[in-house]
């Protein structure tokens, strides 16, 4: 098969699928992953797709590198948000031990809380501050506080995540993607949200449908390390990727 065509049939694939991996691309082909992954980068460089860890995503995808900040974000999908955290809020359960990630949505699961004897770590100070005001065992991360997102992160914050054994662990994201999984702007704090994950018997990750089909610069998780909870999902492809809690049907 000629380079061209290869390169007609991976633009193709890329938008039919919105996204899709080297291993796909390979069997379609029928040429081995350097290949696919040299095709890719061509690609990419021509501004054709968007190359991503494991693949490649339609330009027609949003990539965003830009960290909206608290405010900003407390504005968006307010009421779906709250579905979510309503729902997330009732899967904790007496004697649990939480890692609560900082964030809007996570913040708004505090207020859905009733069950008592339960102990909970968080990097948010905010959501520290809520806990300790509805009576419960709270242990705050040590670190760096980053402004923008209220959130501390740093070495001494994945340090301290990693000696703890989390029975569930709730996370948000600032994008989830068929090829690039679980993402953020901010690799410092992908760096403690994996680190959470890794330390958690239960994943959930926290996420209204805006999240979908967006990208941003680091990988914290694939999506078959959560289970997604979200008002809906705009790609029933995501069904078939990742395990996902539709709380608005």
């Amino acid at each position: 098969m000629l380079t061209e065509e290869r390169h007609s049939m991976i633009i193709k694939a890329v938008n039919e699928r919105a996204s899709v991996t080297i291993a796909e691309l390979s069997e379609i082909l029928n040429v081995s992953a350097s290949t696919v992954k040299r095709d890719l980068i061509i690609l990419a460089n021509e501004g054709k797709i968007i190359k991503v860890r494991g693949g490649a995503m339609s330009k027609n995808d949003s990539f965003s590198s830009v960290e909206k900040n608290v405010e900003e974000k407390s504005a968006i999908c307010t009421e779906e948000k709250n579905s979510i955290a309503g729902y997330a809020a009732k899967l904790i359960e007496k004697g649990d031990f939480v890692f609560l990630d900082a964030g809007t949505t996570t913040e708004k699961m505090i207020d859905h809380l009733t069950v008592r004897d339960v102990t909970f770590v968080t990097n948010g100070f905010i959501h520290a501050k809520k806990l300790a005001v509805k009576g419960y065992k709270v242990f705050i991360t040590g670190g760096e506080i980053k402004a923008s997102t209220e959130a501390i992160v740093g070495a001494e914050c994945v340090l301290t995540l990693k000696n703890y054994n989390f029975t569930k662990c709730f996370m948000g994201t600032n994008g989830i993607s068929l090829t690039a999984g679980f993402t953020t702007p901010d690799v410092n704090e992908a760096k403690v949200k994996a680190a959470a994950i890794e330390s958690s018997r239960e994943v959930y990750v926290l996420a209204d449908h805006s999240k979908f089909d967006e990208v941003s610069s680091a990988t914290f998780a694939g999506l078959g390390k959560a289970v997604i909870i979200t008002d809906m999902i705009p790609n029933r492809k995501y069904k078939e990727a990742a395990d996902i809690t539709e709380v608005g049907q």
